[in-house]
């Protein structure tokens, strides 16, 4: 939406900043509606966690953002918002996002032997990294 404010954070103060916005009277942002990471393959710090907010008491909402470099680790939210806890292992399986103090971050989509994050910029259509699924074939009566 064009008038929702976005907040970018530094990943170290992700936590206290998440908290606060949950618990001040002013803000209740009580539900994370939605995280997702996306992937700016030219930029510094390419990989961006956005989380979603929405506070009911105010009927507001408010984007966090939290940009890393390539290999840096994000504070998992999952003590702020129980709800994260999924939400960061589908980040982590598609993007490779990982998330600090998970308390069980492993794929949740993908097998655990895939190999790489498909919603990379860098993944490959073809050649090391895709997968081809292979339809298995139908048993017909008197097979």
């Amino acid at each position: 939406m064009a008038d929702e404010a976005t907040l970018v954070l530094r990943a170290e103060a992700l936590v206290a900043a998440a908290t606060l916005l949950r618990d001040h009277p002013s803000a209740r942002f009580r539900l994370l509606s939605d995280l997702t990471a996306a992937h700016w393959p030219g930029e510094e710090r390419p990989f961006h966690v956005v989380y979603h907010l929405y506070s009911f008491d105010h009927n507001r909402r408010l984007r966090l953002k939290v940009k890393l470099r390539d290999g840096e680790e994000a504070p998992s939210v999952t003590g702020v918002w129980s709800g994260a806890n999924w939400m960061e292992r589908e980040a982590y399986d598609l993007f490779g996002v990982r998330f600090k103090g998970h308390p069980d971050l492993r794929r949740i989509l993908l097998p655990e032997d895939w190999g790489s994050h498909p919603l990379r910029k860098d993944y490959p259509l073809e050649g090391r990294g895709e997968r081809v699924y292979t339809k298995p074939k139908r048993k017909e009566f008197g097979e």
